[in-house]
């Protein structure tokens, strides 16, 4: 097991504290699985520390993910900057390799890991000092981290246009801060309301079986004082037949050309439940999620998580020893259910059709 090092946190304020952050020598990330309990950072130094971190989920959040990527890619460059870039080249595939195997629904990490590759073969075309090129490299990390923060709010201002001064809106996993740069996703409308006097009552829905929602997105909120109440996944249901959410709003790990949109487990049944009670049904993610190069849903991979993650809740067995359990980390939402799709540049309604 790569070892890790953890560092207490003292004092945290959602959107003064970075989730993902790049340091001179590592990238630090709060560690997601210890909240809310306790407040840890952990340290990778390197491409290897860091997808072991990505695929423990350590960190998690599409657009969290992708920066970790992106971060550990330069991370691997820096310990490399006496290589020749004919060396540095043979590292850098291997370690996009290792990066993008991490976690292979959320196509923000590609997108991230092409970039930080394309800006690495532009630098050493020019013939550059391998010295300039980690430097470039480290540079256009940082650009992506600055550009999710400034998408995250941008999204968060079109989804106020949606909203009601007082409605209650059901979300689902944890699509804030902690999944992203800052702000969010589907959360960051939240966040604006908040700044703005705009009163509104969040449903976050538990998420099992990681429990992303209650632990995460919960606690988060409650910290940024926006109200928010705790529903188990299978109240959605009575939520929205008596009216407590008018609408419901999710993020994305990726979404094809047709609209069809891969998030987390649970995610289509909400929307089915929306169509059903008739509100609307939103998606919020940056242009990065979307996917032109995937037709629809159908091509989507989907992972399958550790069984004990669904058998074991912080290691209390809920389960019999032996049974079997299938849990995969995403289903895929048919784009007919999604009424619109909200990203940093505008909002699309159906007949979905996106192209490069």
């Amino acid at each position: 097991m790569i070892e890790i090092r953890y560092h207490d946190a003292e004092g945290f304020f959602m959107h003064d504290v970075r989730p993902v952050e790049l340091r001179e020598a590592e990238v630090r990330m709060i560690d997601q699985r210890q909240l809310p309990e306790k407040l840890v950072y952990v340290d990778a130094k390197d491409a290897r520390e860091t997808a072991e971190a990505i695929r423990a989920m350590v960190v998690r959040g599409a657009p969290a993910i992708a920066l970790a990527g992106a971060f550990g890619f330069y991370l691997e460059a820096s310990r490399h900057i006496s290589e020749s870039a004919d060396k540095l080249e043979e590292v850098l595939v291997k370690a996009h390799a290792l990066l993008l195997a991490s976690r292979p629904t959320a196509v923000n990490l590609s997108f991230a890991l092409t970039r930080m590759m394309n800006t690495f073969h532009t630098l050493a075309l020019r013939e550059v000092r391998v010295d300039e090129i980690v430097r470039g490299l480290r540079a256009e990390a940082l650009a992506l981290q600055a550009e999710d923060e400034v998408a995250c709010r941008q999204i968060g201002e079109h989804l106020l246009t949606l909203y009601e001064e007082g409605m209650g809106v059901l979300t689902h996993c944890n699509t804030g801060g902690l999944a992203t740069s800052r702000y969010g996703t589907a959360l960051a409308g939240f966040y604006l309301a908040k700044e703005r006097g705009m009163a509104l009552r969040v449903y976050a829905d538990e998420t099992r079986p990681y429990l992303q929602g209650s632990r995460l997105t919960a606690w988060e909120l409650q910290q940024a004082g926006v109200d928010v109440t705790v529903i188990c996944d299978n109240m959605a249901a009575a939520v929205m037949a008596q009216g407590l959410a008018r609408a419901v709003v999710v993020g994305a790990d990726r979404i094809a050309a047709n609209g069809d949109t891969a998030n987390k487990i649970g995610t289509m049944g909400l929307a089915i439940l929306a169509r059903h009670f008739g509100i609307p049904f939103y998606v919020a993610a940056p242009v990065s999620t979307i996917d032109p190069r995937t037709p629809t849903g159908a091509e989507i991979p989907i992972e399958t998580r550790p069984e004990d993650e669904l058998t074991v809740i912080r290691g209390a067995r809920i389960a019999p020893v032996g049974v079997a359990a299938y849990n995969p980390a995403f289903d895929v939402t048919p784009s007919d259910l999604i009424t619109a799709i909200i990203t940093e540049i505008g909002i699309y309604r159906a007949p979905y059709a996106f192209s490069h």
